[in-house]
C-alpha cells in the first residue's frame, strides 16, 4: 500500500472516531439530563400541614333573636323579724306601791332600715292586763232624779291596757289590720254575758263598750302614747310603759308588732307578773289557801283586841 492510500485510511479512521465521540457526547448529555429530570420528578413535593382548628367555647343556648336576655334570678333577702324583752319579768307590789314602769326594748332582725330617723319600720307595743268581769251602768234623769235604768255586764274585759307606737296608729295600718290583731282600745276583746247580749241591740252594746273604754281611760287603766316607741339605731328600739298605782295584780301580756307600709311583718309576745310581796302576800295567801284557819285567826284576833280595849278603858274609868 502506498503512502496515499495509508493517508486516506488514517483520515477515514480519524473521521469515524470523531463522529463516534460526538455521538457519545450527545448521548451522554441526553442521558444525564433525563436522569436529572427523572430525579427531580421522583422527589416528593413538600406537604403543607393542615391548619389547626381552635375549639369553640360553649356560650350556652342561643336565645331567639326576638327575646331579650334574662338576668339571673337574685337571691331573696331573709325576712325581717322582731325580737324583744322587758326590763323586769316580775314586779313586787307592797303596801306603799305607787306605780312602776316597764321598759320594752328590742331589735329588728335582718333590718333594711338606713337610719333611725328614716321611718322605714313602724313598731307597736301593747301591754294588756288580765281580763275580769266589768259592769257598766247607764243613768237617766227620771222626775229630776238620776237613777240607773240599764246596765251591761262584760264577762271578759281587759283590766289594764297600754299602747305605745312609733307614730299615730291610724298612720301605721288600716282599721281592718288593726282589728284583726286586736290593736287599739277600739279593738279590745270585750265579750258581754248572755243576758246583756240577748237584751241589747248592737247599737246599745257599742255605746256601753265605748263607755267602758271611757271609764277605764278616766281611771288611768287605758293609756296610749302615739310616739312612745323610739328607734335608737338601725334595728334597735325601746319604749317605756307607765303602770299606775291602781293597776290590777296578775299577769300582763306584752306584745310587740313590726309593720312596714301597712303590713304586719312580725310579732313577739312576752309576759310580766305583778305579785304581792311582804306581809300583804302572806295575808293574801292565807285568806285564799286556808280559808278556815284565816277566819278563825281573824275572829280570835278581833276578840282579843276587843277584850284588851275593854280592859284598858275599864281601868281608866276607875
Amino acid at each position: 500500500m502506498n503512502y496515499a492510500a495509508k493517508a486516506a485510511v488514517l483520515s477515514g479512521l480519524f473521521l469515524a472516531m470523531t463522529v463516534m465521540i460526538g455521538l457519545a457526547n450527545t448521548l451522554g448529555s441526553n442521558g444525564s439530563g433525563a436522569m436529572a429530570q427523572t430525579k427531580v420528578q421522583s422527589k416528593p413535593a413538600a406537604q403543607v400541614p393542615p391548619p389547626i382548628k381552635k375549639p369553640k367555647l360553649d356560650a350556652g343556648p342561643k336565645l331567639p333573636p326576638n327575646l331579650p336576655a334574662v338576668a339571673p334570678p337574685e337571691t331573696p333577702l331573709p325576712p325581717e323579724r322582731v325580737e324583744a324583752d322587758v326590763s323586769s319579768r316580775a314586779i313586787a307590789v307592797k303596801a306603799d306601791f305607787k306605780g312602776s314602769e316597764i321598759v320594752v326594748f328590742g331589735t329588728v332582725e335582718n333590718s333594711r332600715q338606713p337610719s333611725p330617723e328614716s321611718g322605714y319600720y313602724d313598731v307597736v307595743v301593747a301591754i294588756e292586763g288580765g281580763t275580769n268581769l266589768a259592769t257598766v251602768r247607764r243613768k237617766s234623769n227620771i222626775g229630776g232624779i238620776w237613777i240607773n235604768d240599764a246596765e251591761a255586764k262584760f264577762e271578759t274585759a281587759p283590766a289594764f291596757y297600754a299602747l305605745a307606737t312609733s307614730r299615730p296608729l291610724d298612720e301605721i295600718a288600716s282599721s281592718d289590720v288593726l282589728a284583726l290583731n286586736n290593736i287599739g282600745t277600739d279593738n279590745l276583746r270585750t265579750v258581754p254575758n248572755d243576758k246583756t247580749a240577748s237584751t241589747m241591740t248592737a247599737s246599745e252594746l257599742r255605746d256601753f263598750t265605748a263607755a267602758l273604754t271611757r271609764l277605764k281611760s278616766r281611771d288611768g287603766l287605758y293609756v296610749s302614747d302615739d310616739y312612745g316607741v323610739q328607734f335608737t339605731g338601725r334595728s334597735l328600739f325601746r319604749s317605756t310603759i307607765e303602770l299606775p298605782a291602781n293597776v290590777p295584780l296578775g299577769n300582763l301580756v306584752a306584745r310587740v308588732f313590726l309593720f312596714r307600709e301597712g303590713q304586719m311583718l312580725s310579732r313577739f309576745t312576752t309576759r310580766v307578773s305583778l305579785e304581792r310581796a311582804g306581809i300583804e302576800r302572806w295575808i293574801y295567801d292565807a285568806a285564799h289557801k286556808n280559808e278556815w284557819l284565816y277566819g278563825i285567826f281573824t275572829v280570835l284576833t278581833a276578840m282579843g283586841c276587843g277584850l284588851a280595849a275593854a280592859n284598858f278603858f275599864g281601868r281608866s274609868a276607875h
